[in-house]
């Protein structure tokens, strides 16, 4: 197989996370070349300057696009973006462009690859969001021309959009990969670099739901109530930057002075993997708290409507559902213990491997850039 340009785009710690063992996989390899496009999230200091953690972790090729200043207005981030990777692209002329999720960035490389006619691989498509994300993730999917899925309901969504089934592959979620790889740091030195002090501790992240704009200080203020009240350690992660961190990270305010919580604006993914599997529940309404913390049989609580439909209580019954009431949230947080149960519905770890094999293989490459939609039976 001839030498191939791999390019990721990354604009969140959550999506490096994600794909940072297939990054290393291909950097590791001689086939490959990996050039990394970071963006987004990740340029701004109030959020932990993310982009640190990238170059950190010693990649030849990485671009940061430090003009791309984020503002709340997503389609101008989203236009400002596009012009930006266009001309990165046209540049090193990649063989394929990998993105994630359902984030604006991923949206952006997805687009300018299409309209480039390069190779677009979507990695954890065909999944459900409970908000505008989801709409985000699925256009992305029509887009790109190759589809990484974590499960066979996501690979089953993506048949019903259309997409040719020999396009999907099933490899679960990468991350996991690292969850249980052996290799993570030890409790004592995730607690020793962010000088945590806790032997107890849950972990907080709450995040906007950008078409609840108009109630999130509502419903934020109940559930700051409910964890000061519960007396409890916390380990509190800053929100996402969508529409409405403001008013959430205004709400934390309440949080200073008050020795039970230990706030940050990010943690590195391996030391926050760390944290997580020690804790002794997840609160908030992540998509840690539905995939991760089940690897690690974690308790977690759910609150509001950001993960609807992407889990079921029969089979992450590690999980406990609650809205934003702070009696409820209460309610829940007293009764953790009895949900420390684990569940591997997103993987075994071994995504790695089985993507490796996909993109060694030359029929992957021969795969046509044109796309063709597939009625299904009505």
């Amino acid at each position: 197989m001839q030498k191939k340009k791999v390019m990721f785009i990354s604009g969140t710690r959550a999506d490096y996370g994600k794909m940072k063992p297939l990054i290393k996989a291909l950097d590791q390899d001689d086939a490959f070349t990996v050039y990394i496009f970071v963006c987004g999230m990740h340029l701004s200091e109030m959020f932990g300057s993310t982009y640190e953690e990238i170059q950190k972790d010693g990649y030849e090729n990485i671009y940061i696009a430090y003009g791309l200043s984020q503002t709340q207005n997503s389609s101008v981030n989203l236009g400002n973006t596009i012009t930006c990777l266009s001309g990165y692209v046209e540049n090193i002329k990649p063989d394929i462009i990998f993105v994630h999720g359902d984030r604006m960035d991923a949206l952006a490389g997805a687009v300018v690859g299409g309209l480039h006619n390069i190779m677009v691989g979507h990695i954890e498509g065909g999944e459900l969001s409970g908000t505008i994300d989801e709409s985000i993730r699925h256009a992305i999917s029509k887009f790109a021309h190759v589809h990484f899925v974590c499960t066979e309901e996501a690979r089953s969504r993506l048949i019903q959009l259309g997409e040719e089934e020999n396009r999907i592959f099933v490899i679960g979620s990468p991350d996991i990969d690292i969850m249980i790889s052996g290799s993570l740091p030890s409790i004592s030195e995730a607690k020793a670099r962010y000088d945590i002090d806790f032997e107890h501790y849950g972990i907080m992240m709450y995040h906007p739901v950008t078409t609840e704009y108009d109630v999130i200080g509502k419903k934020v203020k109940t559930v700051v109530d409910a964890v000061i009240k519960s007396k409890r350690n916390y380990i509190v992660i800053y929100p996402n930057n969508d529409l409405g961190s403001e008013v959430i990270l205004n709400e934390y305010k309440r949080f200073e002075g008050n020795e039970h919580f230990r706030l940050f604006p990010s943690l590195r993914f391996e030391y926050f993997l760390v944290l997580l599997k020690n804790a002794d529940f997840m609160i908030g309404n992540s998509s840690a708290g539905i995939r991760e913390t089940g690897i690690y049989g974690v308790p977690a609580i759910d609150i509001g409507t950001r993960q609807n439909g992407r889990y079921s209580a029969s089979k992450n019954t590690n999980l406990q559902h609650v809205v934003e009431d702070t009696q409820e949230i209460l309610d829940a947080i007293g009764c953790t213990e009895k949900y420390k149960t684990s569940s591997f519905i997103f993987g075994n770890g071994n995504s790695t491997e089985k993507f490796m094999d996909i993109v060694k293989n030359d029929n992957f490459w021969a795969m046509p850039i044109q796309k063709q939609f597939v009625d299904r039976d009505m």
